[in-house]
């Protein structure tokens, strides 16, 4: 390309902004910029106070999920945990996934399944995996245990939970034995 080309090129260029910075200048002349008084479509919004206020919605947490597990259904639980496939084993020679093995998981000792790598989190918090906890735990996973490697939203539905637990306890030789009533009128 030679020179007067570039030269032609370059000048189109320069006159086309020219011409758009002058347009807009006449435009802003012809139809002056003007702040309205008011909004032409007023929003009303409440002002909420936020101290002491106790209607405020918070997260309780789970719902209690005992007096659930005597009636829960095993088969919904198991139609349930095929989501879960994809990171679980569930059979008893199962081998660890992407998350542990889950047979025989009911009050085991958190984070001591062999051969799973867990989370520093899950490590230090210890404690068994027992009713309130797995309930807790699939209730919400990242709310419960903070800096968990488990990516599941969760189970909102006491029902699918209970469902849940009962499928896990029965993953087991000797299945941990059904909640006392004591034990169901104290999670209340």
């Amino acid at each position: 390309m030679d020179n007067l080309k570039t030269n032609k090129i370059l000048a189109a260029f320069l006159l086309a902004g020219l011409l758009a910075m002058g347009g807009g200048k006449i435009a802003e002349i012809l139809v002056p910029h003007e702040e309205l008084a008011e909004n032409a479509y007023p929003i009303e919004v409440k002002q909420v106070s936020t101290e002491g206020n106790s209607a405020a919605p918070t997260d309780q947490g789970p719902e209690p999920i005992l007096a659930l597990l005597s009636s829960a259904d095993i088969q919904a639980g198991m139609k349930l945990a095929k989501k879960c496939t994809a990171c679980h084993e569930f059979s008893e020679d199962g081998k660890n996934k992407t998350g542990p093995m889950l047979w025989n998981i009911v009050d085991a000792g958190k984070g001591e399944k062999d051969g799973f790598q867990y989370s520093d989190a899950l490590v230090g918090m210890g404690g068994q995996w027992d009713y309130e906890s797995l309930n807790a735990f699939l209730y919400k996973p990242k709310a419960y245990i903070k800096g968990t490697k488990m990516n599941f939203a969760g189970l909102k539905k006491p029902s699918d939970r209970a469902n849940m637990i009962a499928y896990l306890r029965s993953l087991s030789a000797s299945p941990v034995a059904l909640p006392s009533q004591e034990q169901i009128d104290a999670e209340k």
